[in-house]
């Protein structure tokens, strides 16, 4: 069984790596012809454009794992079946659940380098491709949430922040202090702010009104010291998408926003994604191992890939669509991240008893 496993695995892992080739260089080449729409803004160059499309390739390569293994591992398998190879091993008495077992040995591998994708390669290389590019336009980020920018509860204060930089520094800030029957106490406008340490803001360029029983007082100072329990890493979720985003990082904020009251259900699927979409990969595996079955029995590997291709499709979109309806919905949000991956391991595991029984 262990040669068995070896002999899978290795074709397995280079149907899989061209698959991944295949699909990586044209989603890169699409992001080159956007890109090159934009060229010449500002310092915005060559050099720049290469560069960031080159960073935003992790992403890429996360975001198409199961796509990548359900293809890779279809050709594999359909090609070791149309070699008579899987019938040699059925015949010697490899069972279907040993199989299996193979496949889900085959793709532990996968699911951890998935996992460290997602945790450790994808998120920072995004945040740098965004960095970089505002850089390159001379720009920085306005933020839409509201007209007036967006707005952020801290503790008793609500704080309003018109501009993000890419540093995740501050500017045109308004804090709105009030006691604890909400009663306004304080408004502190500073033109920009930055991060010191855990808990401590530098404001530049400061203008407080108080309101008080002895009347409004305005003071204004070239800096002030604000403690607020915000921080860069709070702020920089404004520079990336919630889905190109780690996990770690969105259990933050959904904790954040859960203390403040705020709705999290957004953040919180998000963060369900991120923990089981690497294990989409072992769903992948199953679910093509059927496939070396109907090509044996109806001939054609072509209509195999396709039928994959089409798999992989609906398994990407649809996840997308249940977690955009369990965000607008408020469905419970571990139930709007695995629903499409629960639904394709039923499917696999369907198929593969349909496939058995015949």
């Amino acid at each position: 069984m262990n040669l068995l496993t070896r002999h899978i695995g290795r074709e397995i892992y280079v149907s899989i790596a061209l698959v991944f080739f295949a699909l990586t260089m044209l989603f890169a080449f699409m992001d080159l012809i956007h890109e090159l729409g934009e060229m010449g803004q500002g310092q915005y160059h060559l050099g720049y454009v290469l560069l960031f499309v080159v960073l935003i390739i992790p992403g890429h390569i996360y975001g198409l794992f199961p796509v990548a293994v359900l293809l890779g591992t279809i050709v594999a398998l359909v090609q070791m079946s149309a070699n008579s190879e899987l019938t040699v091993y059925r015949s010697s008495g490899a069972s279907v659940w040993q199989m299996v077992g193979a496949l889900f040995k085959i793709g532990l591998p996968l699911v951890i380098l998935s996992f460290v994708m997602s945790e450790f390669i994808a998120p920072p290389s995004e945040r740098m491709a965004q960095q970089l590019r505002l850089k390159a336009h001379n720009a920085q980020i306005s933020l839409k949430e509201f007209r007036s920018g967006v707005w952020v509860k801290d503790e008793r204060s609500f704080v309003n922040v018109k501009n993000v930089m890419p540093d995740t520094s501050l500017l045109n800030i308004n804090i709105y202090r009030f006691d604890e029957a909400y009663h306004l106490q304080a408004i502190i406008n500073a033109k920009r702010a930055n991060f010191i340490e855990a808990g401590r803001w530098q404001l530049e360029e400061v203008r407080e009104t108080r309101f008080g029983k002895e009347g409004v007082t305005i003071n204004s100072q070239t800096r002030q010291e604000w403690s607020s329990a915000l921080n860069p890493d709070i702020f920089s979720v404004l520079l990336v998408v919630p889905d190109q985003m780690s996990a770690f990082d969105l259990y933050q904020y959904t904790e954040h926003l859960k203390d403040n009251h705020q709705k999290s259900a957004r953040y919180e699927i998000a963060m369900w994604n991120k923990l089981v979409y690497p294990l989409a990969v072992l769903v992948m595996m199953l679910l093509a191992l059927p496939f070396a079955s109907y090509h044996r029995r109806a001939g054609g590997s072509s209509a195999m890939i396709f039928m994959g291709i089409v798999l992989g499709l609906v398994f990407h979109f649809v996840g997308q669509l249940f977690a955009s309806l369990g965000a607008l919905n408020d469905w419970q949000p571990f139930i709007s991240a695995t629903a499409i991956t629960t639904l394709f391991l039923l499917l696999g595991t369907m198929m593969l008893w349909w496939t058995e029984r015949r």
